[in-house]
């Protein structure tokens, strides 16, 4: 049995997905006999781009973009072989950054 914990952290653009899989890997865990902590939401990072709308007469008129990149963390303490084995073989929606640390 492996000691220790479990650090995962997930990135996403999407809020409703990243809840989701939040959600899959809490109950994965939870399903194979490990402790967890978290959901923690981290503070999200908002990116605002401004964008020129045209380049010669309406040189001050200005497009404003933005994209917010939501961030969970989860702590699964003490374990298992079979929670490991679970959560490698996880399948997981596309559009979330996953990083696992031990």
């Amino acid at each position: 049995m492996p000691k220790g914990r479990i650090r995962v952290k997930l990135k996403s653009y999407d809020a409703r997905v990243i809840d989701s899989t939040c959600q899959q890997i809490l109950d994965t865990a939870i399903r194979t006999g490990a402790k967890v902590v978290g959901p923690i939401p981290l503070p999200s990072k908002r990116s605002v781009y401004a964008v020129n709308k045209s380049p010669f007469i309406d040189k001050n008129a200005r497009d404003h973009f933005q994209i917010k990149i939501h961030k969970r963390l989860i702590d699964i303490i003490s374990p298992t072989e079979k929670t490991i084995d679970s959560l490698t073989h996880l399948e997981l929606p596309a559009g979330v950054n996953i990083e696992i640390r031990m």
